[in-house]
């Protein structure tokens, strides 16, 4: 309904084009929007305001000018001009209603729209990865955040026209990885009998020692070694702790007598063996919260293919990185960062910026027309960095968009639950999604906007009542299926088209609340896909949950007026039909019963 007023505005604004009371240049850019007051319509826009000072006359005026010019239509029932020059408009009861039919025969695709197609009616193509946390440990609840909204957000870029790619960047060749694989071993060799020092950053979760178990039980004595040839000439860190010692130095030490003791081929069985142990275990966690990607990207085969050095070569032959210290700069501050970003280090170690240059490029290789790019609050600051290097590689960066998710802080009887993921003592999603459900977990997630901080009420989640939003939407939507059986069990029928045929008859309040709810769900869908925002459905939802249970409450749905029962039976059934869809974008069930 939205989209029709405005296309009737811009034939008005045409229409004074040509009557030369605008220029034929003039394009202003409104807004129509839904009204707060039932008594200032159903949408209002601002566009005699915006287009006022164009024609030389006062904002009322312009209004008048404007409602004048605006073609006949059956969706409009009347118009008016309110304040400083706000036309608003009263919808007719057919366009009203017309919501109903268009819920029950588009059915799952109530609510889709064509923003992601090109001109010649094709999709136009958007990645979306996120997650991409590290394979050291199984992921935890800060993780499981950005896990939920990715999901969600994808769901709504498929509903709303785009070609949609899922992509988790699996960090399987970074220093972390080693230090992982140095974990495992480290843990192994205690296994098998031996004294060792564990270091301080080392990881010392109780999964490590799983995998420390797994690794035995395969390749029983295998990766056996001496302790003393582990810790010959390392960095000594006699009392590991957080404050004596380097113990940077002490674990890379470590790290290269591994390498030494182990040689090659067992380090690497070694290492893939934590990685893929992780990795999968990643996966499956993801799969089972209803989170699934089209690829797993690997970092290491941009190394491997020479992508990253392809990268640094063709930003050094713009003139875009630069030597310093024996280090290779990218020089970011050209295009706005802070900083200028070093890609690889004076050792010879390309950074994970330099991976990312590489990772980015290869995604405009591959003909992405939109890059999605959901990081970690903790990664802000790769923001302008990653921006800066599309840049310069000749990207539009209108192209990406990169949603920084806050962590979830985690509260159990009012009391926040401590967290530390080097120290192992972290709650992991899948420990969350066993407490709470994979429901509430995936709604609670997305229920308020990406980039603010957000308390996850552990005991209201878990709750069976009005107070917990996710229960009294799905609620709603195992009520009207208790109608319809209901309906059964009286031995009445259903008659769609007898139903369509009266819906006029839907005309007290609750009802005219509940109809335009459900005219305003397109909507809702196309801004909430615009702005990456699907929190905008969870709260539409709540909205909706609360329209209908007070219709609930206050009507009877199964009386003797058969047409008035069709066109309430009708109403139910697409505000039914809309709870599910909703319910779907955001990866949660929408039960029959409770």
């Amino acid at each position: 309904m939205k989209q029709q007023l405005e296309q009737l505005l811009h034939l008005a604004i045409q229409q004074l084009k040509n009557d030369a009371v605008l220029s034929s240049e003039f394009s202003p850019r409104f807004n129509v929007d839904r009204t707060r007051d039932p008594s200032h319509g159903d949408l209002a826009t601002n566009i005699a305001m915006v287009s006022a000072k164009a024609a030389g006359k006062n904002p009322r005026e312009m209004a008048e000018l404007i409602i004048n010019a605006i073609p006949q239509s059956s969706i409009v029932k009347s118009v008016s001009i309110a304040g400083p020059g706000f036309i608003n408009f009263f919808l007719s009861d057919e366009s009203t209603t017309a919501i109903v039919k268009q819920a029950i025969e588009q059915g799952v695709n109530f609510g889709s729209c064509d923003e992601g197609l090109n001109t010649d009616g094709t999709k136009k193509k958007v990645i979306v990865e996120f997650v991409s946390a590290n394979p050291t440990g199984p992921l935890h609840v800060g993780h499981g955040r950005g896990a939920a909204y990715g999901a969600s957000l994808s769901n709504l870029l498929s509903l709303t026209g785009w070609d949609v790619h899922r992509e988790y960047y699996v960090n399987d060749a970074g220093r972390q990885m080693h230090i992982l694989a140095l974990s495992v071993f480290l843990r192994y060799l205690e296994l098998a009998g031996k004294s060792i020092i564990f270091p301080v950053n080392g990881y010392k979760g109780g999964y490590v020692k799983v995998i420390a178990e797994e690794l035995q039980n395969k390749y029983q004595d295998l990766f056996v070694i001496n302790p003393e040839e582990l810790f010959a000439n390392v960095h000594q860190d006699e009392t590991p702790s957080e404050k004596t010692g380097d113990k940077e130095k002490h674990v890379d030490d470590l790290i290269t007598n591994a390498k030494t003791s182990l040689a090659e081929e067992k380090y690497k069985t070694l290492f893939d063996f934590g990685l893929e142990a992780i990795r999968s275990e990643i996966q499956q966690d993801l799969c089972e919260f209803g989170v699934e990607f089209d690829r797993w990207y690997s970092e290491q085969s941009l190394i491997d293919s020479g992508a990253i050095q392809q990268g640094i070569d063709k930003l050094t032959e713009t003139g875009h990185m630069y030597e310093k210290n024996g280090a290779i700069w990218f020089r970011s501050t050209d295009f706005g960062d802070d900083k200028d970003r070093v890609a690889v280090r004076d050792n010879g170690q390309t950074t994970y910026f330099a991976s990312d240059i590489a990772y980015h490029m290869e995604k405009l290789d591959r003909g992405f027309d939109r890059i999605i790019d959901i990081f970690g609050a903790d990664h802000h600051g790769y923001t302008a960095r990653v921006k800066a290097s599309l840049k310069a590689l000749g990207a539009n960066t209108d192209q990406i968009d990169i949603p920084l998710v806050q962590f979830a802080i985690l509260y159990r009887g009012g009391q926040r639950v401590q967290m530390s993921t080097r120290s192992g003592s972290f709650v992991t999603l899948r420990e969350l999604r066993e407490e709470v459900s994979n429901d509430a977990a995936r709604f609670f997630y997305v229920m308020r906007k990406a980039e603010q901080h957000m308390d996850f009420d552990l005991d209201l989640a878990k709750s069976r009542s009005n107070e917990n939003p996710m229960y009294y939407i799905q609620y709603a939507h195992a009520r009207i299926c208790s109608v319809v059986r209901k309906l059964d069990e009286a031995k009445l029928s259903h008659d769609m088209n007898t139903g369509n045929d009266n819906l006029e008859l839907l005309t007290n309040d609750h009802e005219q609340a509940l109809l335009k709810r459900l005219a305003a769900y397109p909507e809702i869908i196309k801004t909430s896909a615009k702005n990456l925002e699907p929190h905008s459905i969870a709260h539409y939802l709540r909205d909706l949950a609360n329209d209908f249970h007070s219709y609930y409450n206050a009507e009877k749905f199964i009386i003797d007026d058969a047409s008035l029962r069709n066109a309430r039976f009708n109403l139910i059934l697409a505000t039914k039909q809309t709870l599910s869809n909703g319910l779907g974008i955001l990866g949660v069930s929408a039960p029959e019963s409770m």
